[in-house]
């Protein structure tokens, strides 16, 4: 969520009144993160000022994005907390602000729970089950694009800049990984959409009330034990070192089943996916740190941090 495109307030000024939201009143960039621009943007109408989310999308195509919007759509009709994309009066959600594709969506009320206990993780595990369950009738395909083909490809380009035992590593897990996804077991995970990208940051809270989930722009079907393993590698671990938190992580998992009972080929496979969500973000992170954009808010993430929790998931498999 760095600021690559400088949008101007006459800019965002036209897309509000085009979208019928009233008039822009703020509009402020949006530090972290690296994929995207994003500006906050309030807007008065009827004596009403909302509050939204403007973002710009700088690697993603015109034609990936529906997929995308249309999922948001689609699960906040749903009753999902998420982000609702502003349509304009042909009703269309994906627009163009400075040559860009760009969207406006409804911002979420509260604050990312950066220090989570069990009881936001139950909350997480929760809605992320339901959510799953929401988007099984999703009409739009498109595969996580961040998923082992693309790890096939990066992992080359980023081995150069390691040292010689993260080289090993990253080699060795990677066909772990490719072997693992040829298998029955594998073949046989539940699969819908899916966010990708759960991380503390992409959920808020009031209290202890989760208020919803955003930045769905890594989404894409995969299987749904993808999508729990990302969050219980975020959530639910010692954020120092990276071990494995066992309270966090058996109140996520408890709470998701409530809602949708793991199957026997996820009970198998936990372990083996934990591993794959950790080792998809040291991939991007190490190609983010490594090969850098240029951005006017741009922070890197540290690539050692998923290392360490793929480490971790190495040496100590978990499962449920």
């Amino acid at each position: 969520m760095a600021v690559f495109t400088e949008v101007s307030f006459e800019e965002a000024q036209k897309l509000m009144r085009r979208l019928r939201l009233g008039e822009l009143q703020d509009l402020r960039g949006i530090e972290g993160g690296i994929e995207n621009t994003n500006y906050f943007a309030s807007a008065e109408q009827d004596g009403v000022l909302n509050h939204y989310v403007l973002t710009l999308f700088e690697r993603l195509s015109a034609q990936q994005l529906p997929f995308y919007l249309y999922l948001m759509k689609h699960l906040a009709q749903a009753g999902i907390p998420v982000p609702d994309p502003q349509g304009d009066p042909n009703g269309d959600v994906l627009h163009t602000v400075c040559g860009k594709p760009a969207a406006v969506v409804n911002r979420l009320a509260g604050k990312s729970q950066l220090a989570p206990e069990p009881v936001h993780c139950a909350a997480l595990g929760d809605m992320l089950a339901r959510m799953h369950l929401a988007g099984r009738d999703y009409d739009r395909e498109q595969p996580n694009l961040r998923g082992l083909p693309w790890w096939n490809e990066t992992v080359p380009v980023v081995l150069p800049h390691l040292a010689a035992e993260q080289a090993d590593l990253l080699r060795a897990e990677l066909a772990f990984q490719n072997h693992t996804a040829s298998g029955s077991d594998y073949a046989a995970l539940p699969r819908g959409p899916v966010h990708a990208d759960l991380f503390r940051d992409n959920a808020m809270f009031e209290g202890e009330r989760l208020t919803g989930f955003f930045d769905f722009y890594f989404a894409g079907v995969d299987t749904w034990l993808f999508d729990v393993a990302v969050c219980l590698n975020d959530w639910c671990i010692d954020w120092p070192t990276g071990r494995h938190d066992d309270a966090k992580a058996r109140a996520l998992v408890q709470a998701y089943e409530a809602v949708r009972p793991f199957t026997a080929a996820e009970r198998a496979l936990f372990p083996a996916l934990l591993r794959a969500g950790a080792l998809r973000f040291w991939i991007s992170r190490l190609w983010d740190f490594h090969l850098p954009r240029e951005a006017s808010m741009l922070k890197p993430h540290d690539p050692t941090h998923f290392e360490r929790v793929l480490r971790d998931r190495v040496q100590r498999p978990w499962r449920p």
